[in-house]
C-alpha cells in the first residue's frame, strides 16, 4: 500500500478501528536525579530527584500506543487497590482508554519504579505479586472478553509479561472466542511456553526472543535463519503467522504461503524500550483496519524506527508515522 493510502487511514479510518489489550497491566515510573555524593551512613551514592514521571506499561503501554494511533481502545487485565492503580487510572482517562476490563485484585499493581541519573538506571524498585489468580477472577475477565467480542471488535492483543494474566487456559479461551468472532487475535510472547499461544494468527517476537526457543541462537542480518526459525515457531507451536522484528535490519513475515523481508532504513538506535509495544500495537491496528499483513509490516516497520529512535519507553503517534512516511527516510 502506498504512502497516500495510509495517510487517508489515519485521517478517516482508524478512529472505527476497535481493539482490546488483554494481558499484563503495568505503571513504569521514572525519578530523575543529579548524584554527586555518597551517603554517610552508607557506601552508596546518594540521588538528589529534581524529576519525576509516570508512564503506563506494558500491556497499558500497548493501548496508549492504538489510542495515540486513533483507535478505539479496551484494556483488560489485573490491578491493586492502591495508590498506583489510582496513577494508572488517570493515565488511562488522559488517553481515552476504557479501563471497563480491569479487575481489582488483593495483588499490588504491578509497577516499577526506576532511579535515573542522566540516560543511566542507576536502581529498580519492583512491586508485584505474580501469584496464581482465582478462578473467580479470571472468569470476570474472561467474560469481559466475551462481552467486549459481542459488542464489535477488530482484533485482539494479548499481551504476555510472565505476571500471571496469560495462562495457557486464559490464552485458549481469548483465542477461541475470538475466532468464533472472526477477530484476529495478535500475542506480543514471552519466555519460552508458546505452546499456550497455538491457534493465534500472529506472534510479534524480536531475534531474542525467539533465540530463547532455538537450540543454536541466529542473528538478527541473516534472512534464511530468520525465516526458517519462524517455520519451526509455525509448527512446534501450532500458530498460524510470525512477524519479526530485526532491530536494524528490519522484520520479517513468515506466512504459510509466503516470506516477506522487510528492510528498514538506518536509524541510530538510542534505546529500544517500549519497541516491542509498539509493533504488537500497530500490527494489530492494520489487521484491525483491514489491510493485508505485508503492508501492515511495513508500517509496523516504520514505527518501530520511531521508537528506537527516541530515549525512554516510547509510545508512537499517528503524527509521529505521518511526519515518518512524509521524511526522505521512508521514501
Amino acid at each position: 500500500m502506498n504512502k497516500s493510502g495510509w495517510k487517508k487511514f489515519f485521517n478517516e479510518r482508524a478512529g472505527k478501528c476497535k481493539i482490546l489489550v488483554a494481558g499484563d497491566v503495568m505503571m513504569d515510573k521514572y525519578y530523575h536525579g543529579e548524584v554527586h555524593k555518597f551517603a554517610s551512613d552508607a557506601p552508596v551514592p546518594v540521588a538528589k530527584i529534581v524529576k519525576r514521571r509516570s508512564t503506563l506499561g506494558a500491556a497499558a503501554n500497548i493501548a496508549t500506543n492504538l489510542s495515540l494511533l486513533g483507535c478505539k481502545t479496551y484494556l483488560a487485565g489485573f490491578v491493586g487497590d492502591d495508590h498506583n492503580f489510582e496513577t494508572l487510572s488517570s493515565k488511562l482517562v488522559e488517553y481515552n482508554i476504557n479501563r471497563d476490563g480491569l479487575i481489582v485484585t488483593d495483588s499490588p499493581t504491578t509497577t516499577k519504579v526506576r532511579i535515573m541519573s542522566g540516560h543511566r538506571q542507576m536502581f529498580r524498585m519492583d512491586f508485584e505479586d505474580n501469584s496464581p489468580k482465582s478462578d473467580e477472577q479470571f472468569a470476570v475477565l474472561e467474560e469481559y472478553v466475551r462481552l467486549r467480542l459481542s459488542d464489535g471488535l477488530d482484533a485482539i492483543v494479548l499481551a504476555d509479561y510472565e505476571k500471571g494474566v496469560c495462562t495457557e487456559y486464559f490464552c485458549a479461551s481469548v483465542i477461541k472466542e475470538a475466532h468464533h468472532h472472526g477477530v484476529p487475535v495478535v500475542v506480543m510472547p514471552y519466555g519460552s511456553r508458546w505452546i499456550k499461544y497455538a491457534q493465534a494468527d500472529y506472534v510479534t517476537p524480536n531475534i531474542s526472543k525467539i533465540n530463547k526457543l532455538l537450540l543454536s541462537p541466529i542473528d538478527g542480518d541473516d534472512d534464511d535463519a530468520v525465516e526458517h526459525a519462524g517455520r519451526y515457531i509455525m509448527r512446534k507451536f501450532k500458530i498460524k503467522n510470525v512477524l519479526a522484528t530485526r532491530s536494524a535490519h528490519g522484520m520479517t513475515l513468515v506466512t504459510e504461503n509466503e516470506t516477506a523481508h522487510i528492510p528498514t532504513k538506518l536509524r541510530e538506535i538510542f534505546d529500544s524500550a517500549g519497541a516491542a509495544d509498539t509493533v504488537a500495537a500497530v500490527f494489530a491496528m492494520a489487521l484491525a483496519g483491514g489491510f493485508k499483513p505485508v503492508d501492515g509490516a511495513y508500517i509496523t516497520n516504520v514505527a518501530a524506527g520511531i521508537v528506537i529512535s527516541k530515549s525512554g519507553s516510547y509510545a508512537v503517534s499517528r503524527e509521529d508515522i505521518l511526519e515518518a512516511l512524509d521524511s526522505k527516510e521512508t521514501a
